[in-house]
């Protein structure tokens, strides 16, 4: 299975998207949505504990960092925003689902993942633990997220 994003072909071993898909499911229909999306968002946080990050000395060097990780995972890219008081985190090219499980329901799955892997790369960069990484909009094609 291969799915396209922008011009860039994203390869899937068969079966792993069914299984994932099938595990959402099962928890969401076990747990609700709201422990689902905890549990996941935990799970991201313990990826970005088995891939930490390097240490980077600027938002770009971060930004270029995450990339590199997601690459590895064919999960798409992040941009970095710097704020006064936040940074804003733009996902694209979000791998798509099975086409079983409806997209908004994998986007939010997914979507807790990433936003638990991010709290985690983030954490490794010397960032709190108490300032949350929260899905502030989900527009379809790219998530957003606020840090």
């Amino acid at each position: 299975m291969s799915e396209h994003f922008g011009g860039v072909s994203h390869p899937h071993q068969p079966g792993w998207f069914d299984l994932v898909s099938v595990l959402l499911e099962g928890m969401v229909a076990n747990a609700g949505q709201e422990e689902a999306e905890a549990f996941l968002q935990n799970r991201g946080e313990a990826l970005a504990a088995r891939y930490p990050l390097p240490e980077a000395h600027s938002v770009q060097d971060l930004e270029r960092e995450i990339n590199l990780q997601l690459a590895r995972f064919n999960w798409g890219f992040v941009q970095l925003q710097p704020q006064n008081n936040a940074l804003l985190l733009q996902h694209h090219a979000l791998p798509a689902g099975d086409n079983v499980q409806g997209a908004a329901d994998w986007q939010s799955a997914f979507g807790a993942v990433l936003a638990g892997l991010y709290s985690g790369w983030l954490q490794g960069q010397g960032g709190s633990a108490t300032v949350p990484v929260t899905l502030e909009r989900n527009d379809g094609s790219t998530l957003h997220y606020r840090y």
